[in-house]
């Protein structure tokens, strides 16, 4: 769920821009899902492995 709200919030900043209402809405309701999920102890590493480290070289 959480998920899904925050993709709905960022299509729709990409569609209508960050100052609509909309837009500003679906934020909100992005944060509150992630809170929820958070409280009920769903942790973001849980879903999102940490990327491996990346090696830069000179060339």
């Amino acid at each position: 769920m959480a998920r899904a709200a925050q993709y709905l919030a960022a299509r729709a900043i990409a569609v209508r821009g960050l100052a609509h209402p909309t837009t500003r809405r679906l934020l909100a309701i992005a944060a509150m899902a992630a809170a929820t999920a958070w409280e009920a102890g769903h942790r973001v590493h849980d879903i999102h492995h940490p990327a491996p480290p990346r090696r830069f070289s000179d060339e």
